[in-house]
């Protein structure tokens, strides 16, 4: 999949007969930037299948894409992730907000996607055909001897739409009775927290610390490392902790607590942690000699402080995570099939809805994930040959 380069005309419909709703991102900025409208359907290449989307899961990074929070000039936590602050405009006139290059605005974000596939450019993807399947969000571009990767919906289209394109190579049928809603919980959060945790190595026995537990993430890591019969300690608001409990989580710490008092120095295996701040130096106290902290994220803000003698003196292990490890999405198809995890579901919301959604999303009140619905299409194949 090649990014796609940045083009004003790119959805315009004036010579598209048969169309799609989906939710274009203009630019950098608010709520204003999200533009619910009816977009071209996408043209197959080689290799490419065509995927009716069922479900789209809501995560942080959608919203810090377009608030252009990866830029190096952005400071400050992602509270408040509906604002457009001053560094943040400076971001956006910069265009360095992407995770990779410059995002490729206009674009389609979502990336968690539940899907059906309804037709294939190749011969040899035919045997995906009808097929329910979850996407691999984060593609290895050179390789898995390589670390560089790109993202749907950051780099290229993403789930936010009625139908979205994908290499048939990261395509996954999953057999399993659960919703379209509830599969559209996985692909971001559990795909993140189990390429951390597969990582860190974590093993039975090991004691993880898991901070911002209530989250999609976090709530992921804990089911997960639970999986592999670790000892798991989480962190979350206080309103949340017996809900953090009821999905595996062995002891609970409030958010405000101070977890050194709490757990002790040098008591931790490995810490999970996408929240980061001012909480990190913390962090690094509680893991044991030859521990293991591993993150995929900085919610409580990007810039931490280190003590480097509580980091070489114990000789630790800081693990930076974002280009998925090939054996993640196999795993996850396996867990579901065999029921070793279950979906976190918060709430549905149609996609035209998607503000409604992201509003909520940033109160940061729900537990687990939210999920955006697009409007159904009954008969996929005559919808799609008054195309041709």
């Amino acid at each position: 999949m090649k990014k796609e380069v940045k083009n004003i005309d790119r959805f315009d419909i004036s010579n598209s007969k048969v169309t799609m709703k989906a939710v274009v991102t203009t630019g950098n900025g608010g709520y204003e930037k999200l533009d619910y409208r009816d977009v071209p359907i996408p043209k197959l290449e080689e290799n490419e299948v065509l995927i009716q989307v069922l479900s789209a899961g809501v995560n942080n990074t959608e919203i810090n894409t377009r608030l252009g929070w990866y830029s190096s000039k952005v400071t400050t936590s992602t509270n408040g992730l509906g604002t457009v602050d001053e560094e943040k405009e400076k971001a956006a006139e910069t265009g360095d907000g992407g995770w990779n290059e410059a995002t490729p605005f206009p674009f389609i974000q979502g990336t968690d996607c539940c899907g059906r596939v309804v037709a294939v450019a190749s011969e040899e993807d035919k045997k995906l055909m009808n097929s329910r399947v979850l996407v691999r969000a984060c593609i290895r571009s050179q390789g898995w001897d390589s670390l560089e990767n790109i993202w749907m919906a950051s780099d290229f289209d993403g789930a936010f739409a009625q139908f979205v394109k994908v290499p048939s190579s990261e395509v996954f049928p999953v057999d399993c009775d659960w919703s379209d809603a509830e599969l559209g919980t996985i692909p971001c959060a559990y795909g993140t927290a189990e390429n951390m945790i597969n990582r860190a190595n974590v093993s039975k026995g090991d004691h993880v610390l898991v901070a911002g537990a209530s989250g999609g993430v976090g709530s992921a890591a804990v089911q997960l490392a639970k999986r592999r019969g670790a000892i798991v300690t989480a962190i979350a608001g206080e309103s949340k902790l017996e809900k953090i409990k009821a999905i595996g989580a062995d002891n609970v710490i409030p958010r405000n607590k101070d977890i050194i008092g709490c757990l002790g120095e040098k008591s931790v295996d490995v810490v999970v942690d996408n929240v980061a701040g001012a909480s990190f130096g913390k962090m690094i106290k509680v893991l044991k000699r030859g521990g293991k902290f591993v993150s995929s994220g900085a919610i409580a803000g990007p810039l931490v402080e280190l003590d480097m003698r509580d980091f070489y003196l114990k000789d630790l292990t800081l693990i930076g995570c974002t280009a998925w490890d090939e054996p993640v999405f196999p795993n996850l198809i396996s867990y579901i099939e065999k029921g070793e995890i279950r979906p976190i579901l918060a709430k549905t919301f149609p996609l035209e809805n998607i503000i409604e959604a992201q509003i909520e999303f940033s109160e940061k009140k729900h537990i687990g994930k939210f999920v955006l619905i697009p409007p159904k299409i009954e008969d996929i194949e005559k919808f799609l040959s008054e195309e041709d």
